[in-house]
């Protein structure tokens, strides 16, 4: 009974970490959807499962190389690579708004929710227009 107990634990687990990711990249094409850059978006993250949901989906096209992104999704500041910094930078943790001025927006969780911040100043500098859609998004400052 206790193996059962286990086993049924730990396949919701991975089941519920399965669907936040699945969750998460729902949201990020959301917004991606509604913003525009000068280049064809093309997306690099250093999560490889962000990237394999990105391709299953077959929305955005996904790139390995860094430099070859137009969008960056950036789950941890040691992972940025030289040479990205022109490029625009979304953020999965909120502190790294602070920590990388390149970056223009973020997706995090908070209290078991998906929170958005889109900073209005970094959009405007980089040119990248957003749709009406993502308005309610945007924030003066990072708080």
């Amino acid at each position: 009974m206790k193996i059962f107990l286990l086993s049924l634990l730990l396949a919701l687990t991975l089941f519920s970490n399965e669907n936040k990711e699945t969750i998460q990249v729902e949201i990020l094409e959301k917004i991606f959807q509604n913003i525009s850059l000068d280049d064809k978006i093309v997306i690099w993250s250093d999560n490889k499962n962000i990237i394999q949901e990105f391709e299953k989906r077959a929305h955005f096209s996904t790139t390995e190389e860094c430099q070859k992104a137009s969008i960056i999704v950036l789950e941890d500041k040691k992972n940025l690579k030289e040479g990205s910094c022109d490029k625009a930078i979304f953020v999965l943790n909120y502190e790294l708004l602070k920590e990388i001025p390149r970056s223009f927006g973020s997706m995090f969780w908070k209290k078991g929710r998906p929170n958005i911040v889109i900073i209005e100043p970094r959009i405007k500098e980089q040119n990248i227009s957003i749709s009406k859609k993502l308005d309610i998004y945007k924030e003066e400052k990072i708080w």
